[in-house]
């Protein structure tokens, strides 16, 4: 019996191999592709849309630039297609839905098509991979594509960084803003915050009202970042003011911090026993070199 990592047509070919269809750059030489079949030129006509891309919407004015293009120019680059599945005839748009569209209005008669025999679920895998190349994109669209292309097709980050030449770090970041409240990422998707201003939000717990603060005060990335390290600055006096430590508390705090090389605050109720014992580091260096402590000693 195939595995479940089998059925995703996807993994099978590679993204390598994706990518390649998505974005062909010598179609002459592709006359030897995937079953023998190479570029050929189709009637606009008999090619059709992919009903599940996810790309719904296209700007008007970037599709009458491109016919212009296109009337001066041709289509320079082909479709990919593969053999409708619902007709007897005609074809089915892999990759390229944008160019069909421009065509259509530049009133050309025939365009140029690779064709490839994919499944269902590769057409999918495509489509996103296309979808999250496109310039208008923006981060939480990308974003959403990485995650859809990680749950349905099993990539990990390393091998989206590597197949779609993307650096890791920038694949992770843009995946935690996914944990961001809706409201917040609705003013991402509408440009109203930056990926930078959102990045600085993921941390806090009160993220939508910081956003807001961000749009009404016309907060600037780096006042944002203050803002999130200390979202209550503007009610410092709520807590009172803790009573004088005893000799004993501060003496421990000054033996730790000293062996320990950091900062360490001590909080000790009398009332009951309890309390909490907090180590300030600088940076990821003395996080290093605390845990190797700690870990050191189990």
């Amino acid at each position: 019996m195939a595995s479940s990592k089998q059925s995703r047509g996807g993994l099978g070919r590679g993204l390598s191999a994706l990518m390649a269809d998505v974005n062909p750059t010598e179609p002459e030489k592709d006359a030897a592709g995937a079953n023998g079949r190479g570029m050929i030129h189709v009637p606009i006509e008999k090619i059709q849309p992919n009903p599940d891309q996810p790309r719904r919407t296209f700007d008007k004015g970037d599709l009458d630039e491109l016919a212009a293009s296109i009337r001066e120019k041709g289509v320079l680059q082909p479709l990919i297609v593969r053999v409708n599945p619902d007709k007897s005839k005609g074809y089915e748009i892999i990759a390229g839905e944008r160019r069909w569209r421009a065509s259509q209005l530049a009133q050309l008669h025939e365009l140029p098509v690779i064709v490839r025999d994919y499944s269902n679920d590769e057409v999918l895998e495509i489509a996103i991979i296309e979808n999250i190349q496109r310039a208008d994109l923006n981060p939480v669209e990308e974003a959403t594509g990485y995650r859809q292309l990680m749950d349905r097709f099993g990539h990990t980050q390393e091998k989206l960084a590597e197949g779609l030449s993307k650096s890791r770090s920038h694949i992770a970041n843009l995946l935690r803003l996914l944990n961001l409240p809706e409201d917040v990422l609705e003013l991402l998707r509408s440009g109203k915050i930056s990926a930078g201003h959102a990045r600085a939000l993921i941390t806090t717990d009160n993220a939508s009202e910081l956003a807001r603060r961000v749009v009404t005060q016309g907060l600037s990335v780096r006042e944002t970042e203050r803002l999130a390290k200390s979202p209550k600055t503007e009610k410092p006096q709520r807590k009172a003011v803790s009573k004088t430590k005893d000799a004993d508390t501060r003496g421990l705090e000054q033996d730790l911090s000293a062996n320990l090389k950091m900062k360490v605050t001590i909080d000790h109720k009398n009332s009951d026993g309890t309390g909490q014992l907090v180590i300030q580091y600088k940076d990821m260096n003395e996080l290093d070199e605390l845990c190797r402590i700690i870990s050191s000693n189990f």
